[in-house]
This record gives C-alpha cells, structure tokens and sequence, in this order.
C-alpha cells in the first residue's frame, strides 16, 4: 500500500479540500508519468505485445493535457496493473509503475507509487548493481518540477516505509 493513513493536505486537491491545485496535480501527473515511461522497455521487451502500460502512461500525459477524463485514466491504469499481475520481476514492476502513473489523475498521492515502482523495476532488473535503485531515484529527482522540489521530497521522506524504503539515502 503506497497510500498514508492520514492525508497531507498538500497533495489533495483544492476541489477535494486540500491545497493542490489544478496545475500543479497536473505536472504530478506529468512527473510520475516520466517515472514510469523511464524503465516502461523493462516491461515492454518482455511483453511486446501487452500495450496496457504503454497506453496508461499515454493517459497520464493526455490526462495533464486536458484531452482526457480522470475515469478514463484510472482505467488505463487499473489495466496496467492488470498487466502486472502475473509477472514477476522488473517486468511486474514497470507494468504497476505505469498504473499508479495512470491513477494520478484520481489521486495525486499515487506519483510516489509511480516513482517507488520505477525504483523497484530498475532495482530487479539490475540485481548485481546495488546503487541501481538509488541511480533511478537520482534520475527521477532530476526531473521533479522546481515548484514542486520540497513538497515531493517531503513526502518521499514521510511515506518512505510504505514505499519499501525506495526513496532511502
């Protein structure tokens, strides 16, 4: 479970009574979308065929553009993780990156889901490299968007433990 029993009101939007806006829940979206399209040919190489992680990652970016609905992103994530499911390894993990990406627009809090799950992928497909997760958690904090730099690091820290100890110094 990557969500926290007790919500930051920063990552809840302001329709739902938090602080997020719209713009920022948008670039959310874009971020764990770049997370998850990172190690997406982990899964892809195994399972050419399955293009359910490559469209849910389609929708979080279509999603943030305005050209689709939040339903029809969450769908294209919960897809995804159905892709996942009977795989294992790197595979498995870059499948449920790309779902948690696609849920973004239903719930902001699921970017870490996104990013943790990159991490775990990149960790499984480099078993011998034991800074690989660390590298992939380097390579997604590049690309945080500045305005949101403090608030993502924040929660990398706070919900660290449910996130398997992926965002770890």
């Amino acid at each position: 479970m990557i969500l926290p029993a007790v919500r930051d009101p920063r990552l809840v939007t302001v329709r739902r009574g938090g602080t997020l806006t719209d713009a920022d829940h948008r670039l959310l979206a874009r971020w764990a979308a770049e997370c998850a399209e990172h190690v997406l040919p982990l899964f892809e190489d195994e399972n050419p065929g399955d293009p359910r992680p490559h469209e849910a990652v389609g929708a979080a970016r279509a999603w943030a553009a305005g050209d689709l609905r939040m339903m029809d992103a969450r769908a294209r994530g919960g897809h995804a993780m159905g892709a996942a499911r009977p795989l294992r390894g790197a595979a498995r993990w870059a499948a449920y990156a790309a779902g948690q990406a696609a849920c973004v627009p239903h719930v902001p809090e699921h970017d870490l889901g996104a990013a943790a799950y990159a991490i775990r992928a990149a960790q499984a497909a480099n078993p011998a490299e034991p800074t690989a997760g660390r590298a992939e958690r380097d390579w997604q904090r590049e690309r945080v968007p500045e305005s949101l730099r403090a608030l993502v690091l924040e929660d990398q820290a706070r919900r660290n433990a449910i996130c398997w100890s992926a965002f770890d110094d």
